[in-house]
């Protein structure tokens, strides 16, 4: 009766539209990876190392937008799930996690492979279910069938997130040889319908008698999946309405008129005089842009937060109304109602926008070489048409100091932790036929290297490797770089060098060391291949941040003349 219901499950997943599993191998496990496995419906993958794993269904299911399901066998597999799992949970992208435990008897009885594995991932799930550990009625199995039932729907429910059920399976665990495997004849299948999420007539009437008392409006778009038609709306209210749009990379919505240089000025106060807004608007989830954070909470603001859900995330610390509604439906309301905002204010954050866009690129290219000089230049390669998957740490802080970007961008700001880079931007080549590129430091990559063991193609995948042998960003940050303890403790310098990964798994590898090396080395990156591309970037983290101080100084130089 126990296969029964792990036949079930895996049928009920594949009714309800769950099209993808990845399975890591283990024994406990067996009767759910060989139903999965079996499964038409499903298209399933095994991963052996569990946090890889974790993290390539995270980024299928970033794609996907629908739930991935992770099956693992019991013990400290499990364990190695967490991370991808809290970052799920963050990003708010669906997964449904499948963990074979042992019978509860034989937990805490020095039994192979026992750990405490009821709620093990805390408050970083949506929910927890403990699976029945025996099913002698029919009582038993349909609530299993419920418990599958309701972790699906609660996965892809406002907000989206990862879902756990822990599986207590006894032997014997395999069926016997050439038995079938058949659903039972009667399988409950509940839906969970989504409300839509709009505004009564009265608070609406409301928002637009508060909203005429403002003339200086900032819409300020956190990260989330592109979507041309939020991103056409914003661009309507910026030309038709003179109102500023302050969008980071990973926001996916920098489109016409858009401020992306931000970063370069609003860390200077001597800039900032005539920027504080009346009301911001944010809808979607984090930024990168600490400068930008700083500068609203240190000015007076009415903040309103657009979500179709419950929370609340107060990242200003001024927040005065969470509307709960749809942010697409929001703002072509506010498209509607919006009278034309007062057209200096507009003008003072494009004026400082136009003059970084004029004077970057060529400040750039007078550089020394070095990590920012090279992205400049890598970012001009990348295909439109493709997806950039960063890393935390400096990775993503340049192309967010690099302004405006046409390609999809992905980055793991749920925790913003270096592991999973690598692995995330595998389950993305996994569902797409677009390039995926990932720029990275060297101790994201190296420390995500298992992400590519694995026996599946992935001919789209492109490497960009920030090698400075250090931890770059400890240079940059106030305290640490002042410390005598910061080369051994904080950068944690190391001697690698990704020539021998890319021969272990047939990487086509490039090594650059300067501009004209880089340059050679672009020329056919992005041409068709039967195997992933890397191209690694070796420069000094000392000089690194030499020149991003310089290049700072020079920007700030530029606006005060432009005064």
């Amino acid at each position: 009766m126990s296969l029964q219901a792990i036949i079930d499950l895996v049928e009920i997943c594949a009714r309800k539209g769950v099209k993808n599993a990845i399975l890591s191998p283990g024994s406990r496990c067996a009767p759910l990876t060989i139903a999965f496995a079996r499964h038409p419906q499903i298209h399933t993958r095994t991963v052996s190392d569990e946090r890889s794993a974790a993290f390539i269904a995270l980024g299928m299911a970033q794609q996907l937008n629908e739930p991935v399901v992770l099956v693992c066998t019991s013990g400290s597999a499990a364990l190695n799930y967490f991370p991808a799992i809290a970052e799920a949970y963050f990003q708010e992208i669906p997964l449904l996690i499948l963990t074979a435990d042992r019978p509860p008897e034989w937990i805490d009885q020095w039994d192979g492979q026992t750990i405490f594995q009821a709620n093990v991932y805390g408050n970083h799930i949506k929910r927890f279910f403990q699976f029945p550990d025996s099913f002698g009625t029919t009582d038993q199995l349909w609530h299993s069938h419920r418990i599958v039932n309701e972790g699906i729907n609660l996965s892809q429910s406002g907000p989206k997130g990862p879902v756990h059920i822990n599986i207590p399976l006894r032997e014997p665990f395999y069926p016997k040889k050439g038995e079938a495997l058949i659903p039972s004849s009667r399988i409950s299948i509940f839906s969970h319908e989504k409300p839509l999420r709009q505004l009564s007539e009265a608070t609406l009437l409301e928002l637009d008698n508060e909203l005429r008392q403002y003339q200086r409006i900032l819409i300020i778009p956190g990260q989330q999946q592109p979507n041309a038609l939020l991103q056409s709306i914003l661009e309507k209210l910026v030309i038709e309405k003179q109102l500023v749009v302050v969008a980071d990379s990973i926001s996916n919505l920098q489109g016409s008129g858009s401020i992306t240089f931000h970063d370069h000025w609003l860390g200077n106060e001597e800039f900032n005089k005539n920027l504080k807004p009346d009301l911001v608007i944010t809808f979607g989830k984090s930024l990168i842009s600490k400068p930008l954070k700083l500068f609203l909470r240190k000015n007076e603001i009415i903040h309103w937060h657009i979500q179709a859900h419950e929370g609340v995330n107060d990242t200003f610390q001024q927040l005065h109304r969470l509307v709960e509604c749809e942010p697409l439906y929001f703002l072509k309301w506010l498209l509607e109602k919006l009278p034309q905002l007062e057209k200096g204010y507009f003008e003072s954050w494009q004026e400082l926008e136009q003059k970084v866009q004029e004077n970057l690129p060529r400040l750039l290219e007078q550089a020394y070489f070095g990590e920012y000089q090279a992205l400049q230049t890598i970012l001009r390669e990348i295909p439109a048409d493709s997806k950039i998957q960063l890393a935390n740490s400096m990775a993503v802080r340049y192309v967010n100091f690099l302004g405006k970007r046409a390609q999809e961008i992905y980055c793991n700001r749920g925790t913003s932790g270096i592991d999973g880079t690598n692995s995330t931007a595998v389950g993305c080549c996994l569902e797409t036929s677009w390039f995926v590129t990932i720029i990275t430091g060297d101790l994201a990559f190296f420390y995500d290297r298992n992400a590519f063991w694995h026996n599946y193609p992935t001919p789209n995948l492109r490497i960009i490797l920030l090698n400075n042998h250090a931890g770059g960003i400890f240079r940059l940050i106030e305290g640490p770089k002042d410390q005598p303890e910061l080369e051994e403790y904080f950068e944690t310098h190391q001697a690698l060098s990704a020539k021998f990964i890319s021969q272990e798994y047939k990487f086509d590898y490039s090594l650059s060391k300067n501009i004209q090396e880089l340059k050679q080395a672009l020329e056919g990156f992005y041409q068709a291949s039967s195997e992933p591309k890397l191209l690694e970037i070796e420069s000094d983290s000392t000089q690194n941040a030499e020149i991003l101080k310089s290049i700072k100084e020079m920007i700030s130089q530029k606006l005060k003349e432009s005064q």
